[in-house]
Order: C-alpha cells, then structure tokens, then sequence
C-alpha cells in the first residue's frame, strides 16, 4: 500500500514538474516574441486586434436589441456598411494613435481617446446605413460604440497585466519597502506597480494613526519593525519617500538601513523634480575660498613667469590635486611642451585628456607619460628625449596616516624618488628645478612630513654642489594644506555631512594652515621663476585656521545647525576621534622662525642650515640599507638621527651618528 501512494505521488510530482517547465518554456517563448516586435508590428496587431473588436461589437449591439427576425438577417444587411466602418475605424486609430498608444501607458487621457474613437464609429455607422438604406434602430449604433469601447478598454487592461505577468515570471524582482506612505509614496506605488522588475510589498511610515491599516492596497508597519518586516518579506531594496525630512535626517534612517544589508535609495520632492527648488543645493561643492577667513590671492601672472615660455617643462604628479593645477596654469605661459609624468594610470588619463581640450588648436604640445620618478632609467630617458628645461615636482605620497602605516614606501617615493629626478635634472642640463614640499616638513613628528624634510636636504645638498658653477637653479617652495585637495579635510566633511554625519575633528584646539590650490599654485610657480638656488620659500598663507571651526563653517555654509550640548536638536555634531599617530596640534612654517621679505609680498623666503654633503651620502646609505633590509624601525632611526625634531635622540643614536 506504501509503496503504491510513493508511486503515486512521485508520478504526480513528475507530472506537475512537466507542466511547470511546459509553461516556463511557453514563457519564455512569449517573452521573446514580445522583445522581437517591431512598432511596425505592434501597430498592425493592435489594428487586427481593433477590427475584430468591431465586429464583435456588431454582433453585441444587434444581439442585445432583439430585433424582428433574429440576428442573422440584420447582420447579413450590416455587411454592406461593416467594410467603410473598419476602413473609418483604421484611419481614425492611426490618427489619434490609439494603436501606437503603450500598453503602461493607457489610461486618464488615453481611455478619452478611446471613446472619442468610439464616437468616430458611431458616427460612421448611422451615416453609412443611412446612405445605404439600411433601417436598424438608432440605439443599436449607439450600444455598438459602447460595447466597442468596453471591449477595447477591457482588452488594453487584460493584455497589460498579462504582459507584466510575463515579463515579472521571466525574472527575479526587486522587492521594495517603501519608507514614507504619504503623497509621495502613494504616487511611487502608483508608478512601480506598472514596473516590469519592481514590486512594492509595504509602506513604514512614523505616522502611529495610520500603522496598521493598508494604503494603495500595502500594509502600513511601525518603523521599529523594519527588521521583522525585512526579514519576512524578503525585501531586497528601501525607498526613502520622506522629502520633506532635512537630508541629514534621511542620511541617518538611510545609514541605518544599509547596515541591515538593504540597498537604500532616496526620492526627491515633486517641487525639487519640476525644478522650484534646487535637487542637490545643500551638497553643491562650494568654493574653496569660503573657508579660508580671508581674500584670496590673485595677483594674476606676472612678468616672473616669462621664464616659463617657450620653454619645454615637466611636472611630476602630473595627475594630482597640486600636479594637474601645475599644468593648467603653466599653459597660460605658454610653454612649447608640456610633459605630464604620472604614475597613476587613470589620473594621467584624465589630466591629459583634459589639458588636450584646454590646447586644442594651440602649437603647445601635451606629452604624457606613465612612470615613476624612482626609476632613473625612464627618467634620464624623458628628460633627454624631449630637452626638458624646467621641472614642477610634485610628486608625493602626502596623506599623513597612510605614510605613517606605510613608512618604507613613503620614503621609497619621497626621499629616494625626488633624489633621482633631481639628479637627473642636473646631469641633463634642466635650467629649474622646483620641490613642492610641505610645512610638515618643519619640526616633523610624522614619517610623511619628515620623508619632505629629507628630499629638502637631498635638494639644498645638490644646490650646494651646483654652487657658482652655474647649471640647474634648484628651490623649495613650502605652505601647509590645499582645500580642495584629494584626501583634504574640506571634502571629507562634505562627504560626513551628505551622509548625515558626524563630522570628524581629531582634537578641539587643532589648527592648519590653508590655502586654494590655484593661490598655491600662482605663488609657486612665482617662486621658482625668481630663485637663484637653494632657497626654501613660504608662501604667506595668513593665520593659522582651527579645525573645529572650519568644521562648523561647513556645516553652516550647507544650512544646517550644529549638534552639541548647548543644541541638542541640532541637524549635525562634530565627533572628537583624538590626534593620529604623528599628527601635531599646530604646524610651523620655518626652522629658524626667521622669513625674509621677496619682491612678491605673499612670498617669503628662509635660509635653513643643511646638512653637509657627507652627512646627507650618510643619511641616504643608511636609509637605503634600512629599505634593502625591509626595516621599519631602521627607517625611523635613521630619521631620529637626521631630521630634526623627529623624536628626542638617545645617547646611543647620537653616538651612532657621530661614528657613522
């Protein structure tokens, strides 16, 4: 008995399993009849589909009157005005496009066509059996155009919702929870159910008066349920129909979503989608110089800068914040080359593609070239092939954290890399050579800016050696942070805010000195055309700007108010996350603390005691010896020992410097 219901359940199971990939397989046919349609084709069935429901209506009309004699003899007489009817009936289709109309969206103005069409048959039939001497009732006319336009109206909707049927059969759908069941959500609703991949499961809404009942056909749930109703609903994405909540407030329901692994999408308001107010105005980047507390220099170019025209020149970095401004003010002096050397594919990419539009028609040629400056090989090569006169070096790895939990390859690309191309410069004959540097070079207690303190050394030794022999002008320009800057503090507090905050300060009292990249820029290319060899410039960058206050103007300038003990309701705080391994509270602009005056009143210069030729061969064997051995902890004695102001020296490290 057993083994005869196993039988026959498993012969109903194979049964039931044929029918479903029967109908998958007819799905899927269908499905790739619908896609392979042309208009051309569509328009035709939908004007077969027209003709035949006029004829049906006929039939109906003549049916539903109980006419003398029966039906038969009334629709043979019919015959002779049914051809002029369906003629009418496709003229009048193709001009108001009711057989072009879409499936998703007839209705509203579409369903009027409709009947305005029906009239246009009614109208037909009355004259043409008129004409023709036919004697049937005026009201068998008028209950064929609305059986006609019942059925069209009927047909339209039975045909849409199979087709979705099909498409949503045919794929996996997204399923989605609508957060917000008001204006905006009911219309989004309105608009998905129409979707061919999307289906809407639910609303949650912070509305108690409404939770629990069914809104557009949806459930309505309490937002504290969302996790029960995710998991029971299987809901794959969010929409956030809220407009009217400020965006920080979206950015914390949306950041709270995401962590249960749902995708989260926002929707804007109707006013911002026809344009009365401004989609993104709160997250627009805002000018750089708005933060900076005093006007920006803009001196325009001087006649320093002719030392640049004409003239072949290379920017190292080519490709970064400081690079690619480089390269965009030195073609307004017209130079004959410029070559862009990158090491980052995509950066390169892009600032070539972007200094092309800007020459476009000019004589001034781009040339870039993906390298890096540690390979001296490639870097002897370009500067010979293309007759290099002047060299903007740039090239850095600058983000402080990354260098500290990466010191080998921040000295690698800082120290040894500028010691190439500036030994390189020197032996191909180039007339300048400019380092941009950093004023975390001064008194580092970081590893980034003592690996700039080290490449200002390697720079004043090579000065030293060029002395009054003339050959290569080499120069160091230094100034602090640029706004704007990739990895800078202006963009990572727009980045916190757009997504609802907080805002990160590492300490209350810290502060750093600004400036715009494009002020940076001006000044250094300024600077390098009137050095005469070893000078270590510093741009005037004005008072040094608090971090915390600098926090709080970004969170104003974008209209909202600060968070804190004195607002509790606020729209954003400010986080205190403590300083970073060899981050310091102020930074220092010069050794000696002594600036002397230049022709340009935003430039000063200092003259800093080196090393000796001896201690700099000394301080880059070692080091180089620390990057052979793969030391980490080689490579910060060697800094102890050589920078100043990088940690407190033992007696057995002084000694180790003295007797090396």
């Amino acid at each position: 008995m057993v083994e005869a219901v196993g039988s026959f359940i498993a012969a109903q199971a194979s049964h039931v399993s044929f029918r479903w990939h029967v109908f998958k397989g007819f799905q899927s046919i269908m499905l790739n009849i619908l896609k392979s349609l042309s208009k051309r084709q569509k328009r035709a069935i939908m004007l077969l589909l027209d003709s035949v429901l006029i004829v049906l209506a006929v039939v109906f009309a003549l049916s539903a009157q109980g006419l003398e004699g029966g039906v038969l003899p009334h629709l043979i007489d019919y015959m002779t005005v049914l051809p002029y009817v369906l003629i009418v009936g496709a003229g009048v289709s193709m001009w108001l496009g009711v057989c072009t109309t879409q499936l998703n969206s007839y209705e509203g103005a579409a369903i009027g066509v409709t009947g305005l069409f029906a009239l246009c048959l009614v109208t037909t039939s009355m004259m043409v059996a008129l004409i023709v001497g036919i004697d049937l009732p005026a009201s068998v006319h008028v209950v064929f155009g609305a059986a006609f336009f019942s059925m069209v109206v009927i047909t339209r909707t039975v045909m849409l919702q199979v087709v979705l049927a099909i498409y949503r059969r045919s794929s996996s759908r997204c399923r989605v929870l609508i957060y917000g069941a008001g204006t905006t959500g009911t219309q989004i609703v309105s608009a998905l159910r129409r979707h061919e991949s999307i289906e809407p499961v639910a609303f949650v809404d912070d509305n108690a008066a409404i939770q629990g009942l069914s809104v557009s056909g949806l459930p309505v749930y309490n937002p504290l349920r969302i996790s029960e109703v995710v998991e029971e609903k299987q809901i794959d994405r969010v929409l956030l129909a809220i407009p009217s909540l400020n965006l920080p407030k979206q950015a914390q329901i949306a950041r709270r979503l995401e962590e249960m692994g749902l995708e989260v999408q926002a929707l804007p308001s109707f006013a911002q989608l026809i344009g009365e107010e401004e989609l993104l105005d709160k997250f627009k980047p805002l000018n750089a110089h708005s933060f900076l507390n005093r006007d920006e220099v803009d001196q325009g170019l001087s006649e320093e800068l002719a030392c640049y025209a004409e003239k072949v020149v290379l920017v190292s970095g080519a490709g970064g914040s400081i690079g690619s401004e480089l390269s965009r003010q030195v073609l307004d002096c017209r130079p004959t080359k410029l070559v862009l050397f990158e090491l980052s594919e995509l950066a390169l990419y892009n600032a070539d593609m972007e200094l092309r539009q800007v020459t476009d028609g000019s004589s001034i040629e781009i040339v870039p070239v993906l390298g890096s400056i540690t390979d001296s090989r490639q870097v002897r090569k370009v500067l010979m092939e293309h007759q290099v006169d002047i060299i903007l070096h740039a090239a850095a790895y600058k983000h402080v954290p990354l260098v500290e939990a990466n010191p080998l390859a921040g000295l690698v690309n800082n120290v040894f890399g500028t010691q190439t191309l500036a030994e390189q410069a020197l032996q191909a004959g180039v007339e300048r050579f400019i380092l941009i540097s950093s004023d975390k070079a001064v008194r580092p207690t970081n590893v980034m800016g003592a690996s700039k303190r080290l490449a200002e050394l390697v720079i004043q030794d090579l000065a030293l050696k060029r002395g009054a022999q003339g050959g290569t002008i080499f120069s160091m320009v230094r100034f602090g942070n640029v706004l704007g800057s990739s990895g800078s503090v202006v963009p990572l507090f727009q980045d916190q805010l757009r997504r609802g905050g907080p805002l990160t300060v590492t300490d209350p009292a810290v502060e750093r000195y600004f400036m715009t990249v494009q002020e940076a820029v001006r000044l250094v290319l300024q600077a390098g055309a009137m050095a005469e060899g070893g000078e270590v410039f510093v741009l005037d960058m004005g008072k040094p700007v608090p971090i915390y206050q600098l926090a709080k103007q970004v969170i104003e300038s974008a209209g909202y108010t600060l968070r804190d003990d004195d607002n509790p309701n606020g729209d954003i705080e400010i986080a205190f996350t403590g300083l970073r391994p060899g981050e310091k509270m102020s930074e220092e602009l010069s050794l000696s603390g002594e600036l002397v005056s230049t022709s340009n009143p935003k430039i000063f210069a200092t003259r800093e005691e080196g090393l000796s030729e001896m201690e700099v061969a000394r301080a880059l064997r070692r080091l180089r010896e620390a990057m052979v051995a793969s030391s980490e902890e080689m490579a910060r004695a060697v800094i102890m020992s050589w920078v100043e102001g990088f940690g407190q020296m033992s007696i057995g490290e002084d000694l180790e410097r003295k007797l090396s």
